[in-house]
């Protein structure tokens, strides 16, 4: 298995079909629709725009088997040093450590930046992703009830956080 630097050529095709994924089957994402092939260029644009990484881990073969990166928690300037990550599998490469790697990349690559804050906003039946997040430090953060309605159901959405120790000498502004 291999790290890589997702990029929109190589890896848009295989990303959008592992959201597409989680859009059909789970509550992972909270999307009715498929996504197009045209939202990835637009997700790719804003994840170079912001110099926010995509990182992916990669078979022998160069099939992408799961993918993470993060994004702005709240538009506003002060909360310029908390971001929300997400971490994807491949369904066929779940339980094989790919969602653990991902997370301690996407951990690291928050610090690099001077990241201080990480949320994961995580389904509440999510058992899987819950138990991955608490085993790397995260702390249950707040549960918003009923956040979302999907496959005929009320779903809780629950915030777990990392703190960082990065930056060293946040600034104001």
């Amino acid at each position: 298995m291999n790290r890589v630097d997702c990029s929109e050529s190589r890896h848009a095709r295989a990303i959008l079909d592992i959201f597409n994924d989680a859009i059909v089957n789970s509550t992972a994402l909270y999307d009715y629709e498929p996504r197009t092939m045209s939202s990835m260029t637009a997700w790719f644009a804003d994840k170079r725009a912001h110099a926010i990484p995509v990182i992916g881990y990669e078979n022998a073969q160069g099939t992408l088997l799961g993918f993470a990166s993060y994004g702005a928690f709240r538009s506003r300037p002060a909360n310029k040093y908390t971001v929300e990550h997400s971490i994807y599998v491949h369904p066929d490469h779940r339980g094989a450590g790919i969602g653990h790697r991902l997370l301690q990349d996407v951990i690291a690559a928050a610090r690099e930046r001077d990241m201080h804050t990480l949320i994961g906003g995580i389904d509440a039946d999510n058992e899987a992703s819950i138990a991955l997040h608490l085993r790397q430090g995260f702390v249950h953060a707040g549960t918003v009830r009923e956040a979302a309605f999907k496959f005929g159901r009320w779903l809780d959405l629950a915030f777990y956080q990392l703190i960082l120790d990065t930056p060293l000498q946040p600034v104001d502004g």
